[in-house]
């Protein structure tokens, strides 16, 4: 066998140029073998589907990509929503945008994203632990390209099992000459006229403006590129959901608290198709309508400088920014059950839902709340980067950066907060589950006699500061002429800090009077207009009045009434305070070949080794007592925090291998074997025993970490056939599979931290209950309490309630008692699972008609199931679905136009909601979007962009579809646009 000179086709100038700072290649100085025709110049939307589709036929391994068409025009105003067009990569929303992505079922803590190569941190307080990357945070402006790595590579930072992608922006070299534009946008958002006064946005229409200049010297030795964006969107979503979730599952014949009376006792009669002796149920913790308004302001800018002082040698010095800040305000409505007298209907076993749950109360509270706070995110990042070439077969590579994400609150108010307020005339109480859309029935409200008043509050100051210093060497070898060797090495110390404190006032039944507050503060609403796209909403039977306010103006009034101004703020200090440092070191080596054989073979075998120390020090914070302040209230005390430290240490040898055979000059067969890790959430690895601060009258719960986590290893398999019929068209078939271990189980364990004794089942308890007090009549156990033991150790009487004449106060747990059980959240390296998948792909352009077609859907299957008739804890994979796009095109001198079509199927998102170890799941979900373009001339061209045209709706339930978690109306925006070229 000999080794002729490689072949190795040159893509289109977009694509080899920005390869070249993640994935060096001999490429880049190859030329089209003589014998092949050469390509017909394309522009636009066709030029970035053929880069697109090149990126992909001259990858090792299985890549997919999206490449700008244009500088500074990427296809998709949102990074993840052009992701979500490949195949096999789905994507969670958030405030109506793409967020986080799935790749090929694997969850978003298990991909990794880089910026131009290198690793980049994450902050994100809506998922303060995690390691998912948040794309609402960069904007496309300077996105020159998406490269998605599905299968493994040695030269690659680890993190990825689902995918790796890389963000590259860019660079003046590598479009010699002055480019510059600007543009400018107007956006409409519908779903900010659907919300109440008190939280709706001024203006429904907001700008965006962007602009982008590069620009090269004469004799090519110097370069710079400017980018930035501004962007404002006002909107909003309005939500019912049983937001504490599910209470239970409990089998047909338990009899506990929360349980439906069993035959033969009081209110059984009331039961309609009773769930079996071994069914399993679960019943409602509360329901809630929440009606939330959000603005925001995203600014992006980059700064890039390039250097070449010979030929041989390229310098890279740039500095990227970013930084999303986002207010909310929000009002709701709520119910809260305590597992009195009830009446219910019920679907048929083995897992049996609500079609309608009701108790009998009386004077209980229609709760309705505020909040208003805002957050800050900030992403900046430093890097050099040098590309030396001493020889025509050497290149050598010297990468390192300082990039940091922070975010944090951005309001005297906090990063989240919460005042409730209630009227305390709800009567009977009553919800229909048998639609989309939950309907709350109240008997008796009378906000006239029973005058709203603020009761509990909670005002959460929260951080998470994500940091990542990397130092990567590469080299690339021509051995021979059809050979190469790629090696390399990296340092990375990757360091996370996440923090929160609460300032809890757990006066739930009541902190001040009616007549603190003047009747011009409570602003009257109604519920049924904000669901009207959700089925049920117009049922007769809702609970359509509610009471709105300003929450600045209520929560002075709150402070001032109490005489405690300080405990309507945030804290400035932290409670709990995690820092996690993980170093690793790692070297790589990969070898490249070509096989001049019948059918031509590209092989690439690489091997990379890696170890990472861990070290995670936590403040936590003490439990030194239980309190019992209302009928299911019981707020944990808290002491001086202490620190811990704790350590782990792991190492990995990743192999890795890649092969394509080109069965003819437009098919090819792909191979990939290999393995990649995925890393623990930083949650899953912090010290110390954090206790949730309101425990409930049947315990606690609270969560514990653990630094000595392995990562997850994958060892993955990829095969795929690709058919390039044409210059844009392509037909693609792959089969993956992915065999996982070490995952962390997510376990529940009953423990009993801090030995803090609670009153439910002390003395004082159980002589209410020897005087005729039953279990589930709280409200009867405080009176006898309150008016036979006041001042007794642990008993502290407050005022009666002056509506209800009920007892208040304090009542605390005291020696004696019994100790309170905790279920502790906590994780081992103890789960394993398997998925596999297909991948079909189809882009096809009709000849010169302008018109086209690009659509792929992708299948996976795994055998690890959630269980939903099963009791307690399960390890099931989180994300795994099926997924489709359909994008027609069309495109001509003057006009582009993509309709798209985007459907991911119904996924599993969590095991735990806010009550126990209950399944969590999104159900299928599709969405329309239509982005129009019109060239006036080669410089002016404007753009009409409608994302969510069909105004979906979001859906999440549990066990069943009758147990629903939540069901959101959002709706469409519009965006009308204009971009000047210079």
């Amino acid at each position: 066998m000999h080794y002729p000179k490689a072949r190795l086709k040159l893509m289109t100038l977009a694509v080899a140029s920005a390869c070249a700072g993640a994935i060096p290649a001999v490429a880049q100085e190859a030329t089209r073998a003589a014998d092949e025709p050469q390509s017909v110049v394309v522009t636009g939307l066709r030029q970035s589907l053929q880069s697109s589709m090149n990126l992909k036929r001259n990858s090792d391994g299985i890549v997919d990509g999206i490449v700008a068409e244009d500088i500074g025009k990427f296809p998709d105003t949102n990074l993840a929503e052009s992701l979500q067009r490949i195949s096999g990569v789905s994507i969670d929303r958030s405030i109506g945008e793409g967020s986080k992505i799935t790749v090929r079922g694997v969850g978003p803590d298990f991909n990794l994203v880089l910026l131009n190569g290198r690793q980049m941190p994450t902050s994100n307080l809506g998922d303060l632990n995690g390691r998912a990357y948040d794309f609402a945070n960069l904007a496309s402006e300077a996105i020159a390209q998406l490269q998605v790595y599905k299968t493994g590579r040695a030269d690659s930072p680890t993190g990825g099992i689902g995918a790796t992608v890389n963000v590259m922006t860019a660079r003046p070299f590598e479009r010699p000459g002055l480019h510059a534009s600007i543009g400018a946008k107007g956006v409409y958002d519908s779903t900010n006229g659907n919300l109440p006064g008190d939280i709706k946005a001024k203006r429904s229409t907001t700008p965006e403006i962007s602009g982008i200049y590069s620009n090269t010297t004469a004799d090519g030795k110097f370069g710079v590129a400017l980018t930035g964006s501004y962007q404002e969107r006002n909107l909003g979503y309005n939500t019912a959901a049983v937001s504490s979730g599910w209470r239970g599952p409990f089998r047909g014949d338990e009899n506990n608290w929360g349980t439906i009376p069993q035959p033969g006792a009081k209110g059984a009669e009331n039961i309609t198709n009773r769930p079996g002796a071994t069914d399993l149920y679960s019943v409602p913790q509360n329901l809630n309508y929440n009606f939330n308004g959000v603005q925001r302001q995203r600014t992006n800018a980059q700064l890039t400088l390039q250097f070449k002082p010979v030929d041989t040698l390229v310098t890279t010095l740039d500095y990227t920014y970013s930084e999303n800040k986002i207010q909310t305000k929000r009002n709701d409505v709520s119910a809260w059950f305590n597992f009195g007298e009830s009446a219910s209907s019920w679907t048929k076993g083995p897992v049996s839902s609500p079609l309608m749950y009701k108790e009998f109360v009386s004077n209980s509270d229609i709760a309705m709340g505020a909040a208003d706070f805002a957050t800050r995110t900030q992403n900046k990042s430093l890097g050099f980067n040098a590309v030396w070439k001493p020889t025509n077969t050497l290149r050598l590579e010297l990468d390192t950066h300082h990039s940091t994400a922070q975010s944090g609150a951005d309001s005297p108010f906090g990063s989240s907060n919460t005042l409730g307020s209630a009227s305390f005339s709800r009567g009977n109480t009553t919800v229909d589950f048998s639609h989309d859309f939950p309907v709350l029935s109240i008997e008796g409200a009378d906000f006239t006699k029973y005058g709203q008043q603020v009761t509990g509050s909670v005002f959460t100051n929260q951080l998470m500061k994500g940091i990542v210093d990397q130092t990567q060497v590469k080299g690339q070898w021509k051995v021979l002429e059809a050979s190469e060797l790629k090696f390399g090495a990296n340092a990375t110390k990757v360091s996370n800090r996440s923090a929160f404190s609460n300032q809890q006032r757990d006066t739930w039944g009541g902190a001040t009077k009616p007549s603190d507050y003047p009747s011009s503060v409570w602003h009257q609403e109604s519920v049924r207009q904000y669901f009207d796209k959700i089925d049920g909403s117009g049922n007769p039977n809702l609970f359509n009045q509610f009471y709105t306010f300003n929450f600045a103006q209520v929560r002075q009034l709150a402070a001032t009434a109490s005489g405690l101004p300080a405990l309507y703020l945030p804290k400035t200090t932290f409670d709990n305070d995690s820092r996690t440092e993980e170093k690793s070191n790692s070297g790589y080596v990969q070898f490249n070949t070509d096989w001049d054989t019948k059918f031509p073979i590209r092989t690439a075998i690489g091997l990379r080794y890696e170890t990472t120390d861990v070290v995670s020090t936590a403040l936590v914070p003490a439990a030194t007592a239980i309190t019992w302040v209302s009928q299911n209230e019981f707020p944990i005390t808290f002491g001086e925090p202490t620190f811990t430290t704790l350590t782990g240490k792991y190492h990995n040898l990743l192999p890795s291998f890649d092969s394509d055979i080109e069965l003819t000059r437009d098919q090819k067969l792909r191979f990939s074997m290999g393995e990649t890790i995925g890393r623990p959430r930083w949650d899953q690895i912090q010290g110390g025993t954090t206790l949730n601060s309101l425990a409930r009258a049947y315990g606690g719960t609270g969560s514990a970490g653990n630094p000595a986590l392995k990562p997850v290893k994958s060892k993955n398999l990829d095969l795929s056939y690709e058919w390039y019929y044409g210059q844009q068209n392509f037909f693609s078939l792959g089969y993956f599979r992915k065999n996982l271990e070490n995952y962390a189980g997510q376990s529940m364990v009953n423990a009993t931290p801090f030995n803090l004794h609670t009153p439910v089942g002390g003395k004082y308890w159980n002589a209410a209950l020897a005087n005729g007090c039953v279990m589930t009549d709280t409200t009867c156990v405080r009176n006898y309490i309150f008016r036979n033991f006041a001042g007794q150790p642990g008993v502290v009487r407050g005022a009666d309630d002056a509506i209800t004449g009920n007892a208040t106060g304090v009542i605390t747990g005291q020696p004696g008692d019994p100790v309170a059980n905790f279920q502790i959240t906590s994780f081992a390296n103890q789960k394993a699972a398997s998925l596999n998948g297909l991948e079909v792909n189809l882009q096809h352009m009709f000849g010169n008609s302008g018109f086209g077609i690009s659509t792929n859907y992708t299948y996976v299957h795994s055998g690890l199931k959630y269980n939903n008739a099963s009791i307690g804890e399960q390890f099931a994979l989180v994300g795994l679905s099926n997924s489709a796009n359909v994008v027609g095109i069309y495109e001509d001198k003057k006009f582009n136009v993509r309709l798209a079509y985007n459907w991911r199927g119904e996924f599993l998102s969590s095991t735990f909601d806010g009550s126990g170890p209950n399944p969590q799941y999104v159900e299928p979900y599709g969405q329309v979007d239509l982005s129009v373009g019109y060239a006036l001339s080669e410089k002016l061209s404007f753009q009409f962009e409608g994302i969510n045209l069909t105004n979906s709706i979001t859906r999440t339930h549990s066990r069943t579809q009758q147990q629903l978690e939540g069901v959101t109306q959002q709706g469409a925006r519009y965006m009308v646009g204009v971009r000047y070229k210079f």
